[in-house]
Parts: C-alpha cells; sequence; structure tokens
C-alpha cells in the first residue's frame, strides 16, 4: 500500500506540501499541487474520486452547523442529509454552535477548504449572512436567498382546526422564543380562532422569551381566568414530554382533561401519552438541499416553504 512517502518522492516534493494539497490548503504552487494530484492518481494512494475532486476545486465534502438544543431533531436532520448525501457521493462534516459568534467562527473553519457548500440549522438568532453556498434552514432569518423554512403559520392553524373538531376550543399556546416563527404561531392561531368565530383570549398565549414553558403552564394552571383551558400548543416533541410531566403532576390527565398538542414532532415514549402533532418530512427536506447542492439554481430552492403533515395518534382507550 502506498504511503504519504511514496506520493511524496514520485511528486518530487515535500509530505508537508502532499498535505496541504490533499487537504485544500491555500498557498501551494499549481506546478506542485498538479505533480501531488498525479501522483495520488498513479499510486492509489487515495481513491480516484478524491483525486478528481481536488483537481476540479471541489472536496466533496458539505458542512452541517446544527444552531439547535432539540436533539432528536438534529438525528432527524443528520440520517436524513448522510443518506441522501451519501447517494450523491457527498460527505458531512458537522459542527455544533449555540451563537452567532460560534457560527461566525465554524464558518472560517468550514469555508477555508473544508467543504464546498454549508447548511445552518435551527438558529434562533440573526446571522445575517449573504453566501451563495449557504443554506439556511428552519432559521429565524427568512429572507435570505437559500434557505428551507417550515410553515409555522399553516401548522398551527392546522393544529387548532383538529383541537377545534375534537371539541376543545380553549386552546392555550405556550412558546417562549423570541424569533420569526412565534409570529407566524400567532397569526396561524388567530386565524383558526377568526374562521372558527372563536374570541380570541389573550391570556391563553405565553410568547414571552424571558420565561419557561413550565412557569406559562403554571400561570395557566394558577389563573381563575384560564384554568379552564383544555388544549395546549407547544413548539415540539421536548416541550411536550415537559408539559406532559407537569400537568400530570397536578392530576390533570392527558388528553382526557387536556390534549397536548407538538407543533414539530410526535412523542414515542413509554409512560408518556401519545399525542398529536406535525411532522415535517426529513427526507423531503434533504431530498430537496441535495437537489440544489446538484444543480445550484434559485429555482431549486430559493427561498423555499415546507409545510408538515398532522399526525393523529390512535387515543383509544388512552386517558
Amino acid at each position: 500500500m502506498s504511503t504519504i512517502n511514496d506520493v511524496s518522492r514520485l511528486a518530487g516534493v515535500s509530505k508537508a506540501t502532499v498535505s496541504r494539497v490533499l487537504s485544500g490548503s491555500r498557498g501551494v504552487k499549481e506546478a506542485s499541487r498538479l505533480a501531488v494530484l498525479k501522483a495520488v492518481d498513479e499510486l492509489k494512494y487515495r481513491p480516484n474520486v478524491i483525486a478528481q475532486s481536488l483537481l476540479s476545486q471541489s472536496t466533496g465534502c458539505i458542512g452541517v452547523i446544527c444552531a439547535q438544543d432539540n436533539i432528536n431533531q438534529t438525528t432527524g436532520y443528520l440520517y436524513a442529509l448522510e443518506k441522501h448525501f451519501s447517494r450523491h457521493q457527498k460527505h458531512l462534516l458537522l459542527r455544533f454552535a449555540s451563537s452567532r459568534a460560534e457560527v461566525m467562527n465554524v464558518l472560517d473553519e468550514l469555508t477555508s477548504g473544508l467543504c464546498d457548500d454549508i447548511l445552518i440549522i435551527g438558529a434562533r438568532f440573526p446571522l445575517n449572512l449573504a453566501d451563495k453556498n449557504i443554506i439556511l434552514i428552519d432559521c429565524m432569518e427568512t429572507d435570505t436567498t437559500n434557505s428551507l423554512q417550515f410553515d409555522h403559520a399553516f401548522a398551527t392553524e392546522t393544529a387548532c382546526n383538529y383541537l377545534i373538531r375534537q371539541g376543545r376550543r380553549q386552546i392555550a399556546l405556550i412558546n417562549p422564543a423570541a424569533s420569526s416563527s412565534a409570529d407566524q404561531m400567532l397569526l396561524g392561531y388567530k386565524r383558526a380562532l377568526e374562521n372558527n368565530f372563536l374570541p380570541f383570549n389573550r391570556n391563553l398565549i405565553f410568547m414571552d422569551a424571558s420565561s419557561s414553558s413550565s412557569v406559562a403552564l403554571q400561570v395557566l394552571l394558577n389563573n381563575s381566568t384560564t384554568l379552564n383551558f383544555n388544549a395546549l400548543l407547544v413548539a415540539d416533541e421536548l416541550e411536550a414530554k415537559r408539559v406532559i410531566t407537569q400537568l400530570q403532576a397536578f392530576n390533570k390527565s392527558v388528553p382526557k382533561d387536556i390534549m397536548v398538542f407538538s407543533l414539530a414532532g410526535s412523542l414515542d415514549i413509554p409512560g408518556i401519552p401519545a399525542i398529536p402533532a406535525i411532522e415535517y418530512s426529513m427526507d423531503a427536506v434533504a431530498a430537496r438541499i441535495v437537489s440544489w447542492l446538484n444543480e445550484k439554481t434559485q429555482d431549486v430552492l430559493g427561498s423555499y416553504v415546507l409545510r408538515g403533515d398532522l399526525i393523529i395518534p390512535d387515543m383509544a382507550n388512552r386517558q
């Protein structure tokens, strides 16, 4: 099996130069780079596809920056992306970030020859990025050229209509996050109430980023004007798990007394009641992204909005 020393000798350059060429680093003379790629190809030191990709200035690597806390959603994204990337001879390089400063640091690393394109998932803070090779997925910003957003207004309206059909007319909404998704949720909520001729009760809405979902729920339970709410909308399945546990601690049966609805992801946890939910196809998200990466045309992605599916569990014999 060939080694880096063999490549170095055949190309007539140092091992350091070979390493810089194979990693895509800048500052290597064109003649040296071509000599290394030729030696790599002849010695089969690396798979030919890598040498060919380097020759075309493409690494075949897609950087993925996860900026969200929901590990279940993150896992779903990564599984779907990896499956679709592998079908198209692309590879995934994962990084995590929880602030704009961290995102920018990671971008500096990934865009210095490591990755062809970058995906940023779930950032709930302003990014102000205009790079054509960066795609934002379910991020706070919705007006960028390359972005894939979830239709939170449609999801909330669908959820409310479903709950109303189940006889739940006192619907509380908890989403303690200051972002465009919160505004969209409120829009869908109001639209559903208006279409069903129901009054809007501001006391049933909690969207204060300074409070947690548990505090918001406790306010609902303590307030005599909202004590009789019989349905609860939450942002995702993790929030659903938290509020269900809290409701049960106060002898509230789910879904008999209060029907909990997750606006992004369903629950499948022993001991926790199944709940209705909106689910977004991670497979559809990944397929859309790969199409854009292959075509690189705005018509394929642009600013794309994805609608989720209504998931209704079998609630027979559930309390």
